[in-house]
Order: C-alpha cells, then sequence, then structure tokens
C-alpha cells in the first residue's frame, strides 16, 4: 500500500505533551492500528522507515516520542553515537515507570479513536522499545505485542530507581507476544532471556520465541551491525503475529 506520512499528533500525558507520528496506509479506509516504540534514540530515520513498512502492509502505527517529558522540544532525535547513545540511555533510567505506562495508555486511545483504525490493537518495539511493548501488552484491549530484543527486562533496570516490576506482572498480559532475541547480543546474554522465558512459561502466557545469530539492534537498517536477511526473517514474523490476531 502506498503510505500517507503526513500526520502527527500531541498527545497530552500527565508527564507532559507526548509528540506521536503517524503511519497509515493513504486514501479512505479502515485498518488495526499499533504503537510502535522505538530505541532510545527516539524517531530516528530507521525508526520511520519501519514504521512506513508496517503501515504499507495495513496498519495505522503511531509512533510516540518516548523520551518527551526529558526533551526539551518536540522532535529532538538522538544521534547513533557514543553522546546519543549516553544521553538515551541516562533518559531510560531517569524517566519515571509510570510515564513509561501512561504513554502507552496515550498512545493506544489515540488510535482507538482515530478515524482510520477499526479498533484492533498491538504493539511492536526495538530495544527499550521491545520493553515497552511487552508493558503495553498488560493493556487488556492490546492483542498482541513484537518485542525484538527487550532490554532491561531480566536485570530490572527500566526507569528511575532501576526497579521495574515488569517480571512481577507477566500474568497480566493477554494478548499474543512475540519475543525475538539476538544470541549476540551482549545486552541481554543468554542467563537473562533464560530468565525471562522461564517467567514467561510460568506466568501461562501465549508466547513464540526465536533466537536468531544476530547482533543487538540487527534489524535497523543503518550501522555494521544490520543483517538484512534476518530482519526480514524476522520483521514477517511480525507480519504474521498481526494478520493473525489482528486480522
Amino acid at each position: 500500500m502506498i503510505v500517507d506520512s503526513s500526520e502527527h499528533a500531541d498527545l497530552r500525558t500527565d508527564f507532559g505533551t507526548m509528540r506521536t507520528y503517524v503511519y497509515r496506509p493513504a486514501g479512505e479506509g479502515s485498518w488495526p492500528g499499533v504503537v510502535f516504540f522505538s530505541e532510545i534514540f527516539q524517531v530516528t530515520e530507521p525508526i520511520r522507515r519501519t514504521a512506513a513498512w508496517l503501515a504499507g502492509h495495513g496498519y495505522v502505527v503511531a509512533v510516540p516520542e518516548i523520551f518527551h517529558e526529558l526533551e526539551p522540544e518536540p522532535g529532538v532525535v538522538l544521534a547513533y553515537d557514543d553522546a546519543g547513545a549516553e544521553r538515551g540511555n541516562a533518559h531510560k533510567v531517569t524517566k519515571d515507570l509510570a510515564s513509561y505506562d501512561a504513554d502507552a495508555r496515550a498512545a493506544l486511545d489515540f488510535l482507538a479513536s482515530h478515524p482510520s483504525c477499526n479498533g484492533g490493537l498491538g504493539a511492536f518495539g526495538i530495544c527499550i522499545g521491545g520493553h515497552l511493548a511487552f508493558r503495553a501488552a498488560f493493556n487488556e484491549d492490546v492483542a498482541a505485542a513484537a518485542c525484538f530484543y527487550a532490554t532491561d527486562v531480566h536485570k530490572r533496570s527500566l526507569a528511575a530507581g532501576m526497579e521495574d516490576d515488569t517480571l512481577d506482572r507477566m500474568g497480566e498480559a493477554r494478548g499474543e507476544l512475540l519475543m525475538v532475541w539476538g544470541r549476540q547480543d551482549p545486552h541481554i546474554p543468554r542467563e537473562g532471556r533464560e530468565l525471562i522465558h522461564a517467567a514467561m512459561e510460568d506466568a501461562g502466557l501465549r508466547f513464540s520465541w526465536h533466537e536468531v545469530n544476530g547482533q543487538h539492534a540487527f534489524i535497523r537498517d543503518e550501522g555494521h551491525r544490520y543483517d538484512p536477511e534476518l530482519a526480514g526473517q524476522c520483521l514477517g514474523l511480525v507480519l504474521d503475529l498481526f494478520a493473525r490476531r489482528l486480522g
């Protein structure tokens, strides 16, 4: 489908105004909605391209700025360099956990009321966004969530205080989950992946689990860690999930 990427919305949350970019099929129609959570670098060009790719397969995609209350103005994009990573990682453990959850709820409500959305809702995320997509699945109206190399889950280290409760709340996820990991990703080592897998099994979640020979950020189409073949295979799993659960 041809994609319309001209829209954005400034959503009000209890923690500030959140700029959210919208990608959807052009023209008249009604499609499922997906909240797409970015890496720590916010809405970079690779994130925009991935959002457009998903929208082109028949989804209304909302991409929020995950650090909206910590940056001076909307539209800030952090560079893929040491300074950008340092700033993003500092934001990650400065932002309140309640703010992350409020952002997800605001984006879901926005999609649910969007004239191009048919009411089906899902979540998708990469890196910190994978963790945020998992937490978004705690909302009962999220039918499916695709989580790529979700950081900090095994360490309970998301947000201010670095003591998030994602492992404890896993049983709240009602939709189907897709978990994708790179075996060569130093941020989520084998023991971390095993801890998460066991917790999901114990919680009785409906999920699929895929470990591939890829590095952290292997689906980001910029930089030396990009693996196009693996990216294509794993993004195909996202389409399978959403087609099955969102329609």
